[in-house]
């Protein structure tokens, strides 16, 4: 099994290719976000390969990964568990709920209750679950992969922002051009699928890239400039809410990261570029004027990293 976070990413990418095809630098984001242990939001129209893609990612690793299928009717204890009585024993028993796997695909969140989806918040953030007042931690590395339809709105429930502020990054899969559309249908027709994915990389070597990842030098530069990013969004003319100091944490976070994924042991200021949007944007709540007008949080956030200057020359070592 491969060991450095470059290799890692190397051989996940190649086995979610065969698959998920024609997006590379969508892979990539994900790959740097399991790296950077940050949860991921898949969120675009259906048919695109969302769930495919979340599939792809968990088939991948060699550990364990569990699909909760988002409902009206889903409970909050069937994602965290329920403590039952055991009669044989006279005495309480928990029985883990659906987070207790590495990879947790959330598919089509949005369908879920507030109550319900609100079950995910500490897990989220702290790795952990509590019921009955005693806390159980999840296996590590732990990452959820969730994915919902924006355009949808008939039986479904908007997340909330603390909700969105616990996802490391929001990607839009899109529409692939005809001749990715047409390897798709290939592969489609020949019958490749998630399932048949082998395991090309164990929880060991995913946890050593982890631990390589929060190694990757970050100069003060840097982290001046994703807090300029951050409080460029707040004075932004459209935006009523901007990125909070978590959001310019994540975006360093994830820029180490994606800079793991090049092999690199430094983050640069194209690597804050690469992954502003998918880390800013979902942050962001927008005036009534600018939705009324149209405006996409995305396009505020390329608005911002026009705007506000790179830092120059930096130290690639401690």
């Amino acid at each position: 099994m491969t060991t450095s976070a470059a290799e890692v990413h190397r051989a996940l990418a190649e086995n979610i290719g065969r698959v998920v095809r024609g997006k590379p630098e969508i892979i990539r984001l994900t790959v740097a976000a399991l790296f950077a242990e940050g949860h991921l939001l898949l969120e675009d129209v259906p048919g695109v390969g969302k769930t495919t893609l979340a599939h792809c990612l968990a088939r991948s690793i060699g550990g364990s990964w569990h699909r909760i299928q988002f409902t009206p009717d889903l409970l909050p204890g069937d994602i965290t568990g329920v403590t039952v009585y055991r009669q044989r024993d006279e005495d309480f028993v928990f029985h883990p709920g659906g987070v207790f796997a590495n990879i947790v695909v959330a598919d089509e969140i949005n369908r879920g209750t507030p109550k319900t989806q609100s079950a995910l918040l500490e897990v989220m953030a702290e790795q952990r679950v509590t019921v009955d007042a005693v806390s159980h931690e999840v296996p590590r590395p732990f990452l959820v992969v969730a994915t919902q339809n924006p355009i949808e709105m008939a039986g479904t429930y908007r997340l909330p922002e603390a909700q969105l502020d616990r996802f490391l990054m929001r990607l839009t899969v899109g529409y692939p051009d005809l001749a990715t559309e047409v390897l798709v249908i290939m592969s489609s027709t020949a019958g490749v699928s998630p399932a048949d994915l082998p395991a090309v990389v164990d929880v060991a070597a995913v946890a050593a890239a982890i631990a390589e990842v929060r190694t990757v030098h970050v100069d003060r530069g840097i982290c001046e400039y994703a807090a300029r990013l951050a409080a460029a969004t707040r004075e932004h003319g459209a935006v009523r809410f901007g990125a909070s100091p978590r959001g310019s944490i994540a975006l360093v976070r994830a820029a180490q990261g994606y800079a793991a994924t090049d092999g690199r042991a430094y983050v640069t200021p194209d690597d804050i570029k690469d992954v502003a949007v998918p880390v800013l944007a979902h942050r962001l709540v927008l005036t009534a004027e600018a939705e009324l007008g149209g405006r996409a949080d995305a396009d505020v956030v390329r608005e911002v990293l026009d705007s506000v200057p790179a830092p120059g020359p930096l130290t690639t070592a401690r």
